[in-house]
């Protein structure tokens, strides 16, 4: 008897399931909608931070804050801990070696958070010069610099959650189960929201740095945690200083300790020329934050293809790993061109409606507007850059984007202090778009020198017929403004639904007309592989 045909809505809910064991696509699917999710709360937390400090003192404190732990993490643990390990515990359940895969989880995990915890320990009393002289123009004002120095040192340990969690959540990654990570997002960053919310009449700002850090405790750490356990994972707390995992792990992570990537590098660069401008900080950021909802949409699609990347690397054949990172970078590529122009155009009313409200004003909204559309320039770049970076850490190479990653980062610092010296603030804005172009190409050049990934097999003419839908959607979109004047932030809601339309009615059109495949591609992937 043929098996009933299953209701292709049936099939698409599927992909939700905790026990669903993804494909590469399904598990892209599944982490792009949580992250989806994930930044849409983002957003009511941006909106919530910018409502309620601005871009006054205590905003640029607060967003400043997080510098610090940041650093100590990326060079401590190399920022990265997941990447590395989900290489080592996918080679050991290849193998059929799990339980020396766990005891390697065990030693890990025990000994770099006696590290990281020490490290901690070492940068809260090391808080106040750090701010004093990385944040340099917080020095015209005490009140400011005290308030991001307590800030720091409320925030600091929850590093301690993003290691341990990234630890177990590789191992989920291993076994293909994304469930986890795609709802341990949502609690950071609603720690953030519903700390303010309970605590701010009587803590203050404060409060924001507390809601975080419960945040990174029941999401990144806490959830993954318990997915881990539920997955067959025990950790055992041992000092196992000896253990070949460890040394591996340790081989592997010291290029991304010692390395800096633009990637994280360029938030630290923007603050340091930024500080010496009052709400420079708070307004590049907000901008920033905003812009990276769609970013991580590329940064799912990186998290979800490590694991198969990793696999098809340890095959004989390594054609297949090449076409699977060109399809999926010649697929963001094209996405990220059409969806930069629906951003760049609408960059103002999208700004006023998501952020504008109690402490932010219109004229905030404009400022932050012309940051947010030039940073919305580099989506692609930021996308691309994710799925080749990881094509070297599935090939088990830190060594060479860190080594890469570094030498651009140093090379675009002059680039980032003739820019501010030239155009202030958005200067930072533009150089940041200028460093991940350079970032990206290195990587990409660097895969192809090696023939890891050849430039060649990119899709370049369904590349070129997102350009060109991109242009003429953003031409639409831009007309659509001209012609159409709002009056209140209602109004501007209805131009951003009827400009969504346009924007999605122009890209269609034109990727039809040119025979584009990838509406067709990306309905029938959805019907069929979910």
């Amino acid at each position: 008897m043929a098996s009933p045909t299953i209701p292709r809505w049936r099939r698409a809910l599927a992909v939700l399931r905790p026990s669903h064991r993804h494909s590469a696509f399904t598990a892209t699917v599944l982490l792009m909608a949580s992250v989806t999710a994930s930044r849409l709360i983002g957003l009511v937390r941006v909106k919530y931070i910018a409502w309620l400090l601005g871009r006054s003192a205590a905003a640029d404190a607060f967003t400043a804050a997080f510098q610090l732990p940041d650093m100590v993490s990326y060079f401590l643990v190399g920022g990265a801990a997941s990447i590395t390990f989900v290489t080592i515990l996918t080679r050991y359940r290849e193998q059929g070696r799990e339980a020396e895969g766990e005891r390697a989880m065990s030693a890990i995990l025990s000994v770099m958070a006696l590290v990281l915890g020490g490290a901690i320990l070492v940068a809260e009393f090391a808080a106040p010069v750090y701010v004093r002289l990385l944040l340099h123009g917080f020095e015209s004002d005490p009140a400011k610099a005290a308030l991001c120095v307590r800030l720091t040192r409320i925030l600091l340990p929850a590093q301690l959650c993003f290691f341990s969690g990234g630890v177990f959540g590789a191992v989920l990654l291993v076994r293909r189960v994304f469930s986890a990570q795609a709802v341990a997002p949502l609690l950071y960053n609603l720690g953030t929201i519903l700390g303010g919310v309970f605590l701010v009449h009587t803590l203050g700002v404060s409060s924001l740095a507390i809601g975080t850090v419960a945040g990174a405790f029941c999401g990144p750490f806490l959830l993954n945690a318990i997915g881990a356990y539920r997955a067959g994972m025990r950790y055992r707390p041992v000092l196992d200083w000896s253990n070949p995992g460890l040394h591996e792990w340790i081989r592997m992570s010291i290029p991304l300790m010692l390395g800096v990537s633009l990637v994280t590098a360029d938030n630290w660069i923007i603050n340091y020329f930024a500080s010496h401008v009052g709400g420079a900080i708070a307004l590049l950021t907000y901008a920033k934050q905003v812009f990276t909802a769609p970013v991580a949409l590329g940064q799912a699609a990186g998290a979800a293809s490590l694991p198969f990347l990793a696999s098809l690397f340890g095959k004989p054949d390594r054609a297949p790993f090449a076409r699977a990172v060109n399809s999926s970078v010649s697929r963001i590529l094209a996405f990220s061109l059409l969806l930069s122009a629906y951003m760049i155009a609408m960059a103002l009313p999208l700004v006023d409606v998501l952020v504008r409200g109690g402490a932010f004003h219109r004229a905030d909204s404009g400022t932050m507007a012309l940051y947010f559309a030039i940073f919305s320039l580099s989506l692609c770049l930021w996308s691309a850059q994710a799925i080749y970076a990881r094509a070297f850490y599935a090939a088990g190479n830190t060594v060479t984007p860190m080594v890469a990653g570094t030498v651009i980062t140093a090379a675009s610092i002059p680039v980032y202090w003739l820019l501010y010296r030239a155009l202030g603030p958005r200067g930072l804005a533009v150089a940041s778009d200028v460093g991940i172009l350079l970032q990206t190409a290195a990587l990409a050049i660097l895969l192809h020198r090696r023939r890891m990934v050849s430039l060649a097999g990119l899709e370049y003419p369904e590349i070129f017929r997102a350009l060109i839908a991109g242009l003429i959607s953003f031409a639409a979109l831009t007309g659509l403004r001209h012609f159409v004047h709002t009056t209140s932030r209602l109004h501007e809601l209805a131009v951003l639904m009827a400009a969504l339309l346009v924007w999605l009615a122009a890209s269609l059109a034109t990727l039809r007309l040119t025979g584009s495949s990838l509406p067709r591609q990306l309905a029938s992937r959805f019907a069929g592989r979910a």
